[in-house]
């Protein structure tokens, strides 16, 4: 009967651990916890979580397999041991406990009788405590024994590794999102009358960032330039999303300036060049304002592709701007060129992930900018939207299932239909005025 009741033990102790391991969830994961304990352990079982404040998330379960779960200010002292298991301290024994003395809080709703037993056990956890279970047993059964008290002991080691697992999983997934956020391209919409629309795919489809990147600094008003950038920094995945974090970091202390784009590049080259990166990156940089119903852009490439400007016509030009890449050499030099675009048009910015996609039917011919250029005839009054997901579709079905790399394109547009009201950029209303130096009329 002994070696029965230890097998039954450990199998109870495999379905834990297999059930508690199966998820990343913290929620999960006390809820599991709470209603194997009440099931097998005891009549009711709480989770009572480390504290947030002065508050602490309580999960209830009761041998009927109900769980629910709450926030409530907790005094710890309330509950003998609490606050020594809170603390990740040895458990003091069931006998030392008075279930009489228990509070409201630490008698699951619905529980029937009164309390004949308690065991106050810590949920180890790596390096920090992931709670406490606390095992009620009516007083119509038998009190916990010795031996119920050592095996709840080693349920609740296994519930507190899965329970720290989840906790930490949480906390880098917060994490990651939280920088992931100032890494991944921005939502753009309309601004000061001029339609911008940007489309990325990094070069591994797992991962979300990579090399390539845009971003919009709007003007403080219709009157003042908002200031275009679309990049692309040597090498891919999360090192190469690294430097573009910081390039957009740098470019946006640079707004002031944004006026003078000889003067913005020659600064960041030499940031590029002081840092312990050794990658280079290729630039556009855009000023746009309205006009009397024209959009002017001043674009000055460095190192990258020139810009292409769709006519309402269908014709495609490419803007005359050239100049060097940036991280590379002590002094960078650009060509600026002055572009006006009629209702309907189109000034396309797009990195070389597009015209150097390789597929096509042979499976290892560039997309090209001749074909770029003749899918971007069409495109003549579209919206900007519009533009760059043509781009991007053809680009991935001339790819196929094939590897490439970071595939950027940024479109700004002077819409056909007016310039409506709209004027947000990722979501928020760029109404507060940004100081600038330089800026030429």
């Amino acid at each position: 009967q002994a070696l029965r009741g230890e097998r039954e033990r450990a199998a109870l102790l495999a379905e834990v651990s297999s059930a508690l391991l199966s998820s990343l969830n913290v929620e999960r994961c006390m809820t599991v916890t709470a209603r194997m304990a009440a099931g097998h352990l005891a009549d009711a079982a709480i989770i009572v979580a480390p504290a947030q404040g002065r508050r602490h998330q309580l999960t209830y379960a009761r041998a009927d397999g109900e769980v629910t779960q709450t926030m409530l200010p907790v005094e710890p002292r309330s509950v003998a041991g609490l606050a020594e298991a809170l603390q990740g301290f040895p458990p003091v024994p069931a006998r030392w406990i008075d279930p009489a003395e228990l509070p409201d809080w630490a008698v699951p709703e619905g529980f029937d009788g009164p309390i004949g037993s308690v065991i106050v056990t810590p949920l180890p956890g790596h390096g920090v405590p992931a709670g406490v279970l606390i095992l009620l047993r009516s007083s119509t059964h038998q009190a916990f024994t010795d031996g119920e008290e050592v095996f709840a002991r080693l349920f609740a080691a296994r519930a507190g590794v899965a329970l720290s697992a989840a906790r930490l999983y949480a906390e880098q997934h917060s994490i990651t999102t939280t920088l992931m956020r100032d890494l991944l391209p921005p939502r753009l919409e309309r601004v000061h009358g001029v339609e911008y629309a940007g489309a990325y795919r990094a070069a591994r489809d797992h991962e979300r960032v990579g090399g390539d990147f845009y971003d919009v600094h709007p003007g403080a008003d219709a009157s003042e330039e908002t200031f275009v950038v679309l990049g692309d920094v040597a090498g891919k995945g999360l090192e190469a999303a690294v430097l573009t974090g910081k390039i957009r970091s740098v470019l946006q202390a640079l707004l002031p300036l944004s006026g003078d784009h000889q003067q913005v590049l020659s600064l960041l080259n030499g940031a590029l060049l002081n840092s312990h990166h050794t990658r280079f990156a290729t630039l556009v940089l855009a000023s746009v304002t309205r006009r009397s119903g024209q959009v002017r852009l001043r674009l000055t490439s460095a190192g990258h592709l020139p810009p292409l400007i769709i006519r309402s016509d269908g014709r495609v030009e490419e803007a005359p701007t050239q100049g060097q890449l940036i991280g590379a050499m002590p002094d960078v030099t650009a060509r600026s060129a002055h572009v006006s675009l009629a209702p309907g048009e189109t000034c396309l910015l797009y990195t070389d992930g597009i015209t150097e996609a390789s597929g096509g039917p042979l499976g290892d011919q560039f997309f090209g900018e001749e074909r770029l250029r003749a899918a971007l005839g069409p495109c003549a009054r579209m919206p900007a939207e519009a533009v760059v997901e043509r781009v991007q579709m053809l680009a991935a079905q001339w790819l196929g299932g094939g590897r490439h790399d970071d595939m950027a394109t940024l479109a700004i547009t002077n819409p056909a239909g007016g310039h409506g009201a709209l004027h947000s950029v990722d979501g928020h209303h760029a109404t507060a005025a940004r100081p600038r130096a330089g800026v030429r009329r």
